[in-house]
């Protein structure tokens, strides 16, 4: 800024204070505009901010009621509090069961016969042992580094085989104690020992730690807790676990048993949950009417219009809501419940607030769960039986699509090569085989032993032995194993699909049960064609990938082995979805409120600009006026010193003067 402190001292008027006024006389209007414009700018961003915290609000709870699972709440009671239930909504259905749990789980524990006079010096002998539990097995060295009861414990318990073992001092000597990690009779321990002087039956060094189920008197161990199985009876019918918790028996219900005893367990639907749940949504809807009317609002009285009355975001809003909520859900025009008024929920055309008749709603959910679930939740409702609903995609579109099967889903098999005997001999020999079950998965089987074993007695053993395998529980895999027409032992896998297949592993007895040669076959997928459209099998589901039209992202599962024609399915999306999508579309990324935020902060950005503009240009017109003020004042100074001169002289010619 030039100095202008002298500016006035020639002219006497043309001050630096009046430059002031002059630039604040010229940047007054721009600062006017500008303020006006900020304030407008910010209090619409403030007024778009209430509005999309309002809209967020609503996608909740119809995120939750485009779920079916939200809408089929289940709840489950036990009448002994020691066989509890929960339950899975998901899969729940309404039901009365009657239980009777005969048998708790138990993990197997077992204590040396022999007693040792010291945990640390006393030599158990050197060798190895050979410790098997369920389907683990572990090799365990012993030397001279450590022959003592404690070594041999803490070289159980570093071989991770699934039995820990300890050292106990009973007062006179001590014994070495084992237990199973993990209950059941597939859990339990067995043990042989392979001494270093080739002596393995002398009971003098390792084989003193020998022990099997079969080993009576002479075990090395004895059983203080036998490893059980869990039993219940489930109206009648007898279940087994390996543990204490019950699952897949019942779907969507598992048991957790701490004691033996009865119970009557009954499902009933929560309709209370699912209520409270719609009750939430209207009470989120009327939440955002009320923020609208504050913003959008007008008072006809005092004719007098609210910050965002008029504009076309907040009219598209409440246009699309109406229509969305509403209208007629497509895909229900038959049924019994086709929109939210059938259910007890309307509009006041005053106040445009949602009115909610919890009754109403209660009765048709007992009365229709479908359509009510429907209403809100996206639904696949298929013509045939055996053709299940499985998920729709992003771009799925509310329809009727035919369904055609090519190929159906099929098993993975295991076949023997030879028929069996109507007899066989279940020995030592022949007792162990493995299977692979869909490439991952080893399940390693060890039979009852037995002369004469019938074919079905044989086939019921191996069931048995597979029902009750850690391996195929931990992989939720399952194998069934039958007898075809010709007598051979067949071993399905429970998996559908080009990934399901059952093989040997491994064998004690290449002959045994006309195993030898056997041969598995993968299972194929299904193969089909939804809505027209070519289809992708997975299993037993068959889907249609994206840009399939309409259609896209659909999945549906098929079951049985019919081929042709499997009749169509209606798929309709319900308000939750479309609710969600809509607020979406205003408060998303590139949703409208996105767009008129983004407006409005450039806006604000420009006048920020402006506003540097204007200030450069008042700083150049103000040094403009300096300059013109200064050369003004200085030509002003000029002709007041020729006045002065003049003024002078003329004094000096004055008559008075010459009389002198």
């Amino acid at each position: 800024m030039a100095n202008i402190s002298s500016l006035g001292i020639g002219s006497g008027v043309l001050t630096s204070d009046l430059v002031d006024q002059l630039v604040k006389a010229e940047r007054a209007p721009a600062d006017n505009r500008f303020t006006r414009k900020t304030e407008q700018s910010e209090a619409m961003l403030s007024a778009y901010g209430k509005l999309r915290s309002a809209i967020t609000e609503l996608r909740l709870p119809m995120r939750q009621l485009s779920s079916a699972d939200n809408l089929k709440a289940f709840s489950a009671t036990s009448s002994n509090e020691d066989i509890g239930v929960s339950v899975n909504s998901a899969k729940a259905s309404r039901g009365s069961y009657s239980l009777d749990v005969t048998s708790l789980a138990t993990a197997q524990a077992l204590a040396s016969q022999d007693v040792f006079a010291d945990r640390d010096t006393t030599s158990v002998g050197e060798g190895k042992l050979t410790i098997a539990v369920g389907d683990k097995t572990a090799n365990i060295t012993i030397d001279s580094s450590n022959n003592s009861l404690q070594g041999l414990a803490n070289a159980i318990n570093d071989a991770g085989v699934g039995v820990s073992a300890g050292v106990i001092d009973t007062g006179n000597g001590f014994q070495l104690v084992l237990s199973a990690d993990e209950t059941g009779t597939a859990n339990a321990v067995s043990i042989t020992a392979t001494e270093s002087d080739g002596t393995n039956t002398d009971d003098t060094g390792l084989s003193r730690f020998a022990f099997n189920a079969d080993m009576a008197e002479n075990a090395g161990f004895s059983q203080t807790i036998a490893a059980n199985d869990a039993v219940m009876k489930i109206n009648g019918i007898e279940v087994t676990r390996s543990t204490n918790n019950f699952e897949n028996v019942i779907d969507g219900l598992s048991f957790d048993i701490k004691d033996i005893g009865t119970s009557t367990v009954k499902v009933s639907q929560d309709v209370g949950a699912v209520t409270d749940r719609v009750q939430g949504f209207v009470e989120k809807f009327n939440a955002l009417q009320v923020t609208i009317d504050s913003l959008a609002g007008f008072n006809a009285e005092a004719g007098v219009g609210s910050l965002l009355t008029g504009d076309s975001t907040v009219r598209a809003l409440q246009s699309q809501l109406r229509q969305v909520l509403t209208g007629v859900v497509p895909g229900l025009e038959n049924a019994n419940v086709r929109s939210l008024a059938d259910v007890g929920i309307k509009t006041d055309p005053n106040t445009g607030a949602l009115e909610f008749d919890r009754s109403i709603f209660e009765t048709q959910l007992k009365n229709n769960p479908d359509d009510v679930t429907a209403l809100f939740a996206e639904q696949g409702r298929t013509t045939d039986g055996q053709v299940e609903f499985v998920r729709s995609g992003l771009s799925t579109q509310p329809g009727r699509y035919d369904i055609n099967v090519t190929q159906a889903a099929t098993r993975g098999q295991l076949t023997a090569g030879s028929a069996l005997a109507s007899s066989v001999d279940v020995t030592s020999t022949n007792d162990e085989f493995a299977l692979t079950v869909n490439g991952e998965t080893t399940v390693n089987l060890k039979l009852t032993q037995g002369t004469g074993v019938t074919a079905q007695a044989l086939v019921d053993d191996i069931q048995a032995q597979l029902n009750s395998n850690a391996a195929l529980s931990a992989s939720g895999e399952s194998v069934q194993v039958s007898l075809d027409s010709d007598n051979k032992l067949v071993f399905t896998s429970g998996k559908y699909g080009s990934e399901s297949n059952v093989s040997i592993s491994s064998q004690e007895d290449a002959n045994a049960f006309g195993l030898t040669g056997a041969s598995g076959t993968a299972g194929q997928n299904v193969a089909g064609t939804i809505g027209g459209k070519v289809a992708e099998g997975d299993g037993q589901v068959l889907f249609l990938g994206s840009g399939s039209g309409p259609a896209s992202g659909l999945q549906v599962r098929i079951l049985g082995d019919q081929t042709g024609a499997r009749g169509s399915i209606n798929f309709v999306q319900g308000l939750g979805k479309n609710t969600v999508d809509l607020v979406n579309s205003f408060v998303g990324i590139d949703g409208a409120l996105a767009s008129r935020t983004s407006s409005l902060n450039r806006d604000l950005r420009e006048i920020q600009e402006n506003q540097i503009k204007l200030d450069a240009r008042i700083e150049s017109y103000r040094e403009r006026l300096v300059k013109q003020f200064s050369a003004a004042d200085s030509l002003i100074s000029q002709l007041n010193s020729t006045r002065d001169f003049v003024t002078q002289q003329l004094e000096a010619l004055a008559p008075q003067n010459f009389n002198k």
